[in-house]
């Protein structure tokens, strides 16, 4: 018999806890809410809300829209959304993350402390992300996006360089892009960074690799579009070969091997609780002769 246990650390975080929260107390008092993009990126958690009459919309429908109520998701937006809003008399229940929210404020303080100077803002994260595009719209569109080492070439290392984080993002990976720019910096730059990765997911790291490497399989549970569920199964699959990364408990097709006698079941911060028991039942079916 395989014994399949569900990581008590993986699940939603309190961003997207509060996200949900928000959206379920507003859907108690009307049949519908629009949300400007997915409170949560999991597909299976946001069908559950669409059942509940959440409509989800882009900022196309958005910059269209008047006399009306929009949830801003726990990724946070940009300061021309909430001008837009004020515009067209759009009631805005704002869902984001606290962390995220004091980021923002930080970063709009420092492109504000800096105008006018050479000093270039830099955030680690990934281009196109709703949380790194409400970040640069802090600095108006003038923030340098950086991946990973490869994008370093964007930066002038004969200018002063202050540099952030997405609050997602691995803290090795911010190690590593703050040596590089150290180890390149031209004498008499100044350079700062600011750890701003949030500890609710960094905190998870070291777990979650103790946890992978306690059991025989792992199958981590987590939406296609999580940034930081790609993130976490790679630290996975590093502690344990035998790790798989699905989405829900139906790409569970096959038994098995007899070798294998503990199954563990983790998640991404977007991952819901409900989604990794369906997962840990399939398992036990499939697995209970």
């Amino acid at each position: 018999m395989i014994k399949v246990t569900i990581d008590s650390g993986s699940g939603f975080c309190f961003g997207v806890v509060n996200a949900i929260e928000s959206a379920e107390r507003e859907l108690n008092d009307a049949s519908e809410l629009l949300a400007l993009g997915d409170l949560v990126h999991n597909n299976l958690e946001m069908e559950r809300l669409k059942s509940l009459g959440l409509k989800t919309i882009e900022h196309i429908d958005f910059s269209n829209l008047k006399d009306c109520t929009v949830m801003l998701r726990a990724h946070g937006e940009p300061p021309s959304t909430y001008l837009l809003a004020q515009q067209n008399n759009i009631k805005i229940v704002d869902a984001t993350c606290p962390v995220v929210l004091k980021l923002q404020r930080r970063i709009h303080q420092c492109y504000q402390d800096t105008k006018g100077k050479k000093t270039q803002l830099v955030i680690y994260g990934k281009k196109g992300h709703a949380e790194v595009n409400g970040l640069v719209g802090q600095t108006y569109g003038s923030a340098i996006v950086i991946e990973s080492p490869e994008d370093l070439g964007q930066i002038d290392f004969k200018e002063d360089i202050t540099l952030f984080s997405q609050t997602t993002k691995s803290l090795d990976g911010f190690g590593q892009i703050v040596e590089i720019i150290n180890s390149r910096i031209q004498p008499g730059v100044q350079f700062k960074y600011y750890d701003t990765i949030c500890r609710q997911v960094a905190n998870r790291l070291p777990n979650i690799k103790q946890f992978a490497s306690n059991h025989d399989w792992i199958y981590f549970v987590a939406g296609e579009k999580s940034s930081n569920g790609k993130m976490l199964f790679e630290e996975c699959k590093k502690a344990n070969p035998h790790s798989v990364f699905i989405t829900q408990a139906s790409e569970i097709v096959t038994p098995l091997p007899p070798e294998i006698h503990t199954v563990g079941v983790c998640g991404a911060t977007s991952t819901p609780k409900w989604l990794m028991k369906e997962v840990a039942e399939k398992v036990k079916t499939m697995n209970a002769s």
